[in-house]
């Protein structure tokens, strides 16, 4: 059996398999499917300053190769996910991490404290990239479209956060590579990409958008080429580790992003489709190396 483990700054996975947040809520919800001990990190849902009603309903809806939604980070507030939530997750025997978002500066500051005071989330992934927060009170992808801006809430959050920071980029840019290189330059210790895809559905009947918000970020199997893509561009201009995510379904999907650079990597749509596939891409990593001759899975990391 291969070495499976890998590092994100000072962040050990003891293999490099991550649920996406909003695909795995808590990790409790889907502790009967499968042992979230042998994940190796689990990105809970986005977490806020406030609390959160997300969008009104229809917010998700299944398209084909993928789906779209428009959540919009519906949360109970940091403050009730320590009081309530962190006590449940605290001694799960892998990595918890949390989600941050935000709408202003000082509430990504603010959430950001809040979680650096809880000693068993060695990790923050910081949201800075999602398409659905704009009908919620804006923030969000707001602060990833542009180097300037989003190297300022980095470094405003790495001032008050001094735990291992993930900082995940949005793909509904011209450039990411500089907005990669920004985030690097202010503090982050690794960056995740990508996250969902600005589109959109109609339903030709009712001759509407199939979700209220109309737009809505797209994930599943479509968008995995583009993800491939951009991991491949930043793996290859920043000197942290990349997390990839995108349309990622089997075992060799993951590889694949491993290839082009990623340390790690993210399952998200696939989750609702089988709950334990997380464990089984994993499984199906270790069973590529060994067919390979490979010890580790860190050589072959960025070998494309």
């Amino acid at each position: 059996m291969a070495d499976l483990s890998v590092k994100l700054g000072g962040l050990e996975l003891k293999n490099p398999v991550m649920t996406a947040s909003g695909t795995f809520g808590y990790g409790l919800e889907f502790a009967d499917f499968v042992n979230l001990e042998e994940i190796g990190g689990i990105i809970m849902k986005g977490t806020t300053i406030e609390h959160r009603e997300g969008n009104p309903y229809p917010r998700m809806a299944e398209i084909p190769m993928g789906m779209i939604n428009a959540v919009g980070m519906q949360n109970k507030g940091v403050h009730y996910f320590a009081e309530n939530i962190y006590p449940k997750v605290r001694d799960i025997d892998t990595n918890m991490i949390v989600n941050l978002g935000g709408t202003t500066l000082e509430s990504y500051v603010e959430c950001a404290k809040v979680v650096n005071g809880l000693d068993k989330i060695p990790a923050i992934e910081l949201n800075i990239s999602c398409p659905n927060q704009r009908s919620t009170g804006g923030g969000g992808m707001a602060w990833g479209v542009d180097p300037v801006s989003a190297a300022e809430v980095v470094e405003a959050v790495r001032k008050v956060y001094d735990k291992t920071l993930i900082v995940k980029l949005t793909p509904n840019v011209t450039d990411i590579v500089s907005i990669a290189k920004a985030v690097e330059s202010a503090g982050a210790d690794a960056v995740s990409l990508i996250n969902t895809v600005l589109g959109m559905a109609i339903d030709i009947e009712k001759q509407k958008p199939v979700i209220s918000t109309k737009t809505g970020g797209m994930s599943g199997p479509a968008v995995k080429p583009l993800a491939l893509r951009m991991v491949w561009q930043v793996a290859h201009a920043v000197n942290i580790p990349v997390v990839g995510l995108g349309g990622i379904m089997k075992a060799e999907d993951a590889i694949e992003f491993l290839l082009a650079g990623a340390t790690a990597v993210e399952i998200g749509t696939a989750n609702f489709i089988d709950p334990a596939i997380t464990v089984k891409v994993a499984k199906g990593i270790n069973e590529y190396l060994d067919r390979k001759g490979y010890k580790s899975v860190n050589e072959i990391i960025g070998l494309v």
